[in-house]
């Protein structure tokens, strides 16, 4: 097989039918480089490049799909690509997994930039991988992990780089993702009822989930399975009105935020709100 005429056929888009995507294909990413774009373009996007139809989103990075067009708008309408992702669960579940390749070439086609569809906001515990759980390819998830799937308290560090992917990159599905024994979770728990103190930083990283174990009080059910689903809906409700970027465009329905639960025991994803 000719190798050079593999490499320079077109890929194929996120708007083509998962089915017809053959494993080893590659997404190909226009030269207008993310890379490039300056702290300087990142503070005048995020400076409220906000339009009358939401926010005015760079072409830079873009994937380029066939006949070497960008990623058209529908594909990254937050439906269609909240759509995908239960799609791609469905898969791993059932274990038809059409993403396996991890291989160095797999990155190479992405190395000038990237067009993520979603941002998932997750656990750093490592039985949680994303792009395992959902079945999708290098460059589709922009992914940020911290303990417990923090958002209220993880400071400027995770919001920033949520915010940085939905202004710069063009993100329109921000998910957060819980799932189920969440050690952060359970600590949580344990120590605010016994309200004593854990060593080093530890205490610092649980204590911005409190407000679920407070919210998840009197509810039916499974206690950690409460402040579980708790902790993720105060995520979601704190991005939705996160000033000044991702408020603006979550007010106007273009960009969608949703919250999510991970079990463990069947690598079933429950998405809600």
């Amino acid at each position: 097989m000719n190798t050079r005429a593999k490499e320079t056929q077109p890929a194929p888009t996120p708007a083509e039918p998962l089915a017809t995507v053959e494993q080893g294909d590659e997404r190909f990413v226009n030269d207008v480089n993310v890379n490039r774009s300056s702290r300087r373009e990142f503070i005048r996007l995020s400076g409220l490049a906000v339009g009358a139809s939401g926010l005015a989103l760079p072409t830079t990075g873009l994937a380029l799909g066939t006949a070497g067009s960008a990623i058209s708008q529908p594909a990254r309408d937050p439906a269609a690509v909240l759509a995908r992702l239960p799609t791609g669960n469905n898969r791993f579940v059932h274990g038809q997994l059409v993403h396996p390749g991890r291989k160095p070439e797999d990155f190479a086609a992405l190395a000038e930039g990237q067009a993520p569809l979603a941002v998932i906001v997750g656990c750093a515990d490592s039985r949680v991988a994303p792009e395992l759980v959902f079945d999708q390819g290098v460059g589709d998830l922009f992914v940020v992990r911290v303990a417990g799937n923090i958002v209220s308290g993880a400071g400027p560090i995770v919001k920033g780089s949520i915010e940085f992917a939905v202004a710069v990159l063009g993100v329109r599905l921000i998910m957060v993702l819980g799932h189920s024994q969440c050690g952060a979770v359970k600590a949580a728990i344990e120590h605010i009822d016994a309200n004593d103190a854990l060593p080093g930083s530890i205490g610092d990283l649980i204590d911005p989930i409190r407000p679920a174990v407070l919210a998840a009080k009197g509810r039916p059910g499974d206690k950690l399975n409460n402040v579980i689903r708790a902790n993720v809906e105060k995520g979601v409700e704190r991005l939705k009105g996160l000033d000044p970027i991702l408020s603006k465009v979550a007010k106007t329905g273009e960009l969608k935020v949703v919250g999510a639960t991970y079990e463990l025991r069947t690598g079933l994803v429950e998405v809600f709100g």
